[in-house]
């Protein structure tokens, strides 16, 4: 794991001082950090931090805002047509809690977010989550439950609002 989160960052720091127009130049860095090109009209705009990238699966016209954070690890899935504003971060994988397994190895889970799923800025999405279709995730919301589809979440750890 840590070769790889050399190399991901490695590439992610050059992929983040690129000029914002030279296209060519981030696809070819996204290539190399997801280890498959870009799909179809997905839009990542730089800085884009990832600890691993080869986890990280987006669906067709997923947009990715600034100062975004993939942990993916455990793995990631964003639906189609997904909308991430700036500084978000998904977090896969964490530290027991008990402090003698610290050392040990990691928990977590993957994240898996629906079709059509708008995340607020400044959104932390926590390890294992499932986000349903179209659910809306106020900006500050932390999540750490699984939100059901067609639901809006808001606070500090995140809570069903309404549903329809």
């Amino acid at each position: 794991m840590s070769q790889r989160v050399l190399r991901a960052t490695e590439l992610t720091s050059r992929l983040n001082v690129l000029p914002f127009d030279d296209d060519e130049g981030k696809a070819a860095l996204f290539e190399q950090i997801l280890g498959r090109p870009l799909p179809p009209h997905v839009t990542i705009y730089p800085p884009f931090f990832t600890d691993h990238g080869l986890n990280l699966e987006l669906g067709e016209r997923v947009f990715v805002n600034q100062n975004c954070t993939f942990l993916d690890y455990a793995g990631i899935r964003l639906g189609a047509r997904t909308m991430v504003a700036p500084r978000v971060t998904f977090v896969t994988v964490g530290h027991p809690v008990d402090t003698d397994d610290r050392r040990v190895w990691l928990t977590g889970g993957p994240i898996v977010v629906g079709e059509n799923v708008w995340i607020g800025a400044g959104a932390t999405i926590l390890p294992g989550v499932t986000l349903g279709d179209d659910s809306v995730i106020a900006a500050g919301a932390v999540v750490a439950d699984d939100v059901p589809a067609r639901s809006l979440v808001v606070g500090g750890k995140a809570t069903v609002r309404r549903s329809w």
